[in-house]
């Protein structure tokens, strides 16, 4: 029983670590460009009428227990008010987190030439388990069993943006609950806010038109050093084409590949190579997004 309980307990301490790490500080890629919704709820409903994001994203090559991310988010908007809903749910090793958020966003107008101010609120839950069916060794050791009778905890975003047709500045405040009671919850890499600046240049007009999107974001987190971003998405064919590129100050890159036919659906593939630190254990991770606009 000794022997069991020191198994589980180090695993759960090492894939809390890399499951949180995994999915604050090397984020879904869609949230750059394809998603902005993802990083920052004041973007709900920022396209018009409805619109539905899948995302799935899991480390390259056949790890057992490899981080595995899934994601869904609906957001539907009527003239200045917009709703959302996005879930997502993480899996890395034993460890199981769910978190489901909804979404009230306004995006208010402030004159003709397309500039608009958007703000939006999210409020729901985040739950974290253990899979006992996973465990090697007894499945009722009392560690994992306290692990799994934390309670599940309300959580939420907040975040604003300055957008024109070609210029945008984002804020969000993520993980509120982490935000407001910082001596209760004592966890590394949780992000703290996330901000960034984008502007679009138009290379060329007409059915071949390309345009050019660079964009820098800088990101917070608790307990290791910040992290900024640095990209481009270049679209091609009317903007049906995309091709993405982000360097991150961890020494690790994104690189997409997207086709958004007829600019109502959307499948678009990113890797992201491994953090300079850990590229002797991992290949990076494969993400793939879908999207529809209805």
């Amino acid at each position: 029983m000794k022997k069991y309980r020191i198994i589980v307990h180090v695993m759960t301490l090492i894939m809390l670590s890399f499951q949180i790490s995994k999915a604050q500080l090397n984020p879904l890629s869609a949230q750059y460009y394809n998603n902005l919704y993802l990083a920052n709820p004041a973007f709900a409903g920022y396209e018009k009428g409805l619109t539905v994001n899948a995302a799935y994203k899991r480390q390259w090559g056949s790890i057992p227990g490899a981080p595995i991310v899934q994601n869904l988010t609906v957001d539907y908007s009527k003239k200045k008010a917009a709703m959302g809903l996005n879930v997502n749910f993480d899996r890395a090793g034993l460890q199981r987190q769910s978190r489901v958020v909804g979404t009230y966003a306004y995006h208010l107008p402030l004159n003709s030439q397309n500039s608009e101010m958007h703000f939006g609120v999210s409020l729901g839950f985040m739950n974290q388990r253990l899979a006992n069916s996973d465990i090697i060794g007894n499945g009722n050791d009392p560690l994992a069993m306290a692990y799994n009778q934390r309670q599940t905890y309300i959580d939420g975003d907040f975040g604003v943006a300055y957008t024109t047709q070609r210029f945008k500045v984002e804020a969000a405040v993520p993980n509120l609950k982490t935000f407001f009671k910082r001596e209760e919850i004592q966890l590394a890499n949780v992000g703290t806010f996330y901000t960034a600046v984008s502007y679009k240049v138009e290379l060329s007009e007409g059915i071949d038109g390309m345009e050019l999107e660079p964009k820098f974001a800088y990101r917070g987190f608790k307990g290791v050093d910040n992290i900024w971003d640095l990209g481009t998405q270049l679209t091609l064919a009317n903007r049906q084409i995309m091709l993405t590129g982000i360097y991150h100050s961890v020494k690790s890159a994104s690189f997409g590949l997207g086709l958004d036919y007829k600019r109502k659906y959307l499948i678009n593939g990113f890797y992201t190579t491994q953090t300079s630190s850990l590229n002797s254990y991992s290949n990076g991770t494969f993400e793939i997004n879908v999207k529809g606009r209805f």
